[in-house]
Order: C-alpha cells, then structure tokens, then sequence
C-alpha cells in the first residue's frame, strides 16, 4: 500500500502545482512584487548597511553577544536570534529581533504593499512573502555571520522563569550560527550543546510550567503538513521536537511582556482571544474517552496535554482539537492604560494572559507597530505618528489577512487529500470523530492524514469509525466518506 501510494504522489506532483496555483488566484494572492516596491527595496538594500535607527539615535553595539538563530531547516526569513545566560539567581534572555522599521519608510512602497499583503502567506510549493525577498531574506534577516539592525529585548528571570525586569532597545547584533529544530534537539540530547541552548531548554521548561499555573492551552498540536519530497507530495502529521516548543516559550514570553507594557502605557495593540465555553472542555473529555485516553477529573487541561505524547494516531487526533478551544483570535487597540487585571476582551485565551505580537516582523505586519510602542515606553519618548495614525485601522487589515492565510492552507489541502485519494474510492478506513457540526462529523483518518466530514453526523464524538471513500474530485477539492460498517464503541 505505501509503494503505491509514493507512486501516486510523483505522478500527480505536476497537478498539485498547477491546482496550488489555481488557488492562489481565486485566492488573490499576489503572483509578484510591483515595480515601485521592488525598486524601493533595491535601493535600501545597496545602501550602507546596518542602517541607523530610524530616528537617528543609536544603536547598542550587542554583537558580542554568541547570538544563534533556531528555525525549521532551510529558512532564510529569520526573524528571531536568542541567547540566554545563567545568573546567581536566575536568568538573562537576550532576545533580537529584526528590525524591518528600518527599511520600511512610513508611507513608502515597500510599507504599503505590506498593508496590502498583511502577512506572509504559504503554499506547499511556494512562500508568498510580506517583504521582498533581498529585505526578508537578505539584509533585513538575521543571516549568520554578518551585523544586522535588531530590536534587542533583555529579559532577567529568576530562578522559578518569572519575569523581573524588561527593556528593549535598537542594536546591532551578528548571529554566529544557522540552526535547525533537529539539529538543536540532537545537540541538547546527546550532551554536546552548548550551555546558552541548554539554558534555553530550562528556560523553556519554566516557562511551561508557569504556563499550566497560568492556566495557558499548549497549542503544540500536530501539524496537517504538505511536504515536497522531490517530484511529488506527501500529506503527512507532523509532531513538532520538544524545542520548539521551549523556543516557542521565549517569543510568548517576550509578546506577554510586551502587551503589559502597552497596557500600562495605553496605548498599543494586543493579540485577543476569548475564553473557551465550559461545554468545549465536556466535549474534550467525551472525545479523550472515546479514544481510550485516560484524563484523570482532578487535571486540567493545560496540564494534561503536558504529558500526552502526539506521536499515537489517538494522541494526535485529541490534541488536534485544541481548535475548538481556540477561535475567534484577532487584534485590539489598546486605547487606555490598564492595570494587573486587564478586562478579559484585552486577553488571550490560549497564552491565559495578555499578549502582543512582536516577534515576526518579517512574516507579519503587526508586529513592526507593537514594537515601535515599545520602543517608545521603554525609551520614555512618544510612539512615531506613524504608528498612532495605523493603529486603528489595522484590527480589520490583519482580520482579512489572517482569514486569507486560513483559506489558503485550507483550500491546498483539501486538494492535497482530493488528489491522493482519487484513485481509491471505494476502500474503506479507520478513523476518529474529532469534532461534530450541525450537519455533519468531522473524522481524522489513521493513515494517512486526511480530515474530513461525514455528512448527517451523528456517528459520536470521540468514537472509532470504519469509513468508506465513495467520492474524491479534484476539480471541486472535496472528498466524501461514508460508514462502512457499524460505530466501534470506546
């Protein structure tokens, strides 16, 4: 079955590319960079690099610092470098940032089409960037062995990763290492890493365990991925190495610390989610019981899925559902200073505390305002007119943004398991049903790693299902699965 369906995957390579195309048209998803844009980031890329701030102050020199960068293999758009260092009593997170403030001018070309864009969008065969290429993946990332213009933030925790004291300041930094996920996981298991990416694993560590005290939902689920492999695609669920995870723990730590300088300053923009209804957590554990996943009653969540391990189809399904607990994410303007107990609408559900993205200006256009705002509180100066006059309007730019990112994945999808299924209608499969709509189920297939639905419903939350594939059609990107034989029961 695996030979035939690797087969399958190199004789429908060409269709894939020619239907991903297809919808990033009806997608509107930019096909190039304009003229104008092009040549303004031309122009800014062959001036004297690093640039100055750009209010004309200047920048730390940080590039003593053993900076390295950690993303997946073959990034070149790195917004992020970290390096932690142990003190007496805790420690100190230097955390650098790509400065794209400094290439961007207000109301420029290159600014305006990132309006436009709002984030950096992903096909399976193609990044559809939110800068030009020679910024994002040239003189504004944090490429190794070369200065570059950062956003520093230095964050001092104690020995328990609570935060201490935060400041953040434009600096010059130079990144000594490109790293990969696997290859840090490797280093830190086998003993030979050295002790700034041990420190990161501790501090991450911390960072989780004050997030199960926060009451915070880890969204470590397992990815649903389209992965090239040479002449074809694989859809394939992913289970991210322990380290993302701690990595993942200093750019929330550094976003939640970010949006509480905001919220006392009044002024700003937050990333918000609502609270998940009590029913959605019932829901989890009909699902959990249905799949023969013990949840003690006395654990939380938060703190259960701390110890799950994804790698079990089961696993992955239940962790899969974290999207019912997390919807409706979007961004607030900070309008007023607020104190300790911030108003639930200026909150993040999933993080259990304010938020703010800052961490990816070169994915995202947000970012670059919040940090402008921080800039400013932590220098005792006024936020750039610039951004106070984007602030508004930017909740619904980035809502279109995020929605078209959602429909683009959704939709590549979706054609992925139309396309590798078309030449088996009729076989039957396993399966779980992971979430129940008003209409229809929608089940996770064992192998491989499709999610579909099953309409008319009510085969159970939670329950083991034998489905067959009656319908695949590529041309509609839609697949149609109906019970092959009676509900297993948990």
């Amino acid at each position: 079955m695996t030979r035939r369906w690797l087969r399958a995957q190199t004789r429908q390579g060409d269709v894939l590319r020619a239907g991903f195309q297809a919808i990033r048209d009806e997608q509107g998803v930019p096909a190039a960079f304009p003229d104008d844009v092009l040549a303004e980031a031309a122009a800014v890329a062959a001036a004297p690099q690093p640039p100055p701030s750009p209010d004309g102050t200047p920048r730390r020199d940080a590039t003593h610092f053993p900076f390295v960068t950690i993303d997946p293999a073959g990034s070149t758009d790195l917004d992020q470098a970290v390096y932690i260092e142990r003190g007496a009593t805790g420690f100190r997170v230097h955390y650098a940032i790509a400065d794209v403030a400094a290439f961007a001018r207000p109301g420029g070309a290159i600014d305006l089409e990132a309006h436009r864009r709002g984030v950096t969008l992903y096909s399976p065969d193609l990044r559809t960037s939110l800068h030009p290429p020679v910024l994002s993946e040239g003189v504004a990332s944090l490429l190794a062995d070369v200065a570059r213009p950062a956003v520093l933030w230095t964050i001092d925790l104690d020995s328990s990763g609570s935060t201490v004291e935060v400041d953040v300041e434009r600096a010059v930094i130079r990144s000594v290492a490109k790293l990969a996920y696997g290859q840090v996981q490797k280093a830190i298991d086998d003993g030979t890493a050295e002790d700034s990416l041990v420190a990161l694993r501790d501090v991450g560590r911390l960072r989780q365990e004050r997030e199960v005290e926060r009451g915070g939902i880890d969204v470590r689920v397992p990815d649903q991925e389209i992965e090239d492999d040479g002449p074809g695609y694989r859809l394939a669920m992913r289970a991210p190495h322990p380290v993302e995870s701690w990595n993942a723990q200093i750019s929330l730590l550094t976003g939640m610390s970010a949006a509480r300088m905001m919220l006392d300053a009044g002024v700003g923009i937050v990333r918000t989610m609502p609270a998940p209804a009590p029913e959605d957590y019932e829901r989890l554990r009909r699902t959990a019981a249905g799949l023969e996943i013990e949840w003690p009653k006395d654990v939380s969540y938060a703190r259960f899925v701390r110890d799950l391990d994804p790698r079990p189809p089961t696993h992955a399904a239940f962790l899969n559902l974290v999207t019912i607990l997390l919807r409706s994410a979007g961004y607030t303007q900070v309008l007023r200073p607020v104190g300790d107990d911030e108003p639930d609408v200026l909150r993040h559900a999933a993080v259990a505390s304010a938020y703010a993205h800052v961490t990816a200006p070169l994915r995202r256009l947000v970012d670059r305002y919040g940090t402008e705002c921080c800039l400013a509180i932590a220098s005792g100066t006024q936020v750039p007119d610039w951004v106070l006059q984007g602030l508004p309007a930017l909740p619904d730019e980035l809502k279109v943004a995020d929605q078209r990112a959602r429909a683009l994945d959704r939709a590549c999808v979706d054609l992925m398991e139309s396309v590798l299924l078309a030449s088996h209608v009729g076989e039957d499969y396993s399966a779980v049903v992971v979430d129940e709509r008003k209409d229809y189920d929608v089940v996770q297939l064992h192998w491989p790693a499709v999610r579909a639905h099953v309409k008319g419903g009510g085969l159970g939350l939670g329950r083991r299902v034998t489905l067959r594939l009656t319908a695949a059609d590529p041309a509609k990107r839609t697949v149609q699965f109906a019970p092959a034989g009676p509900t297993l029961l948990p």
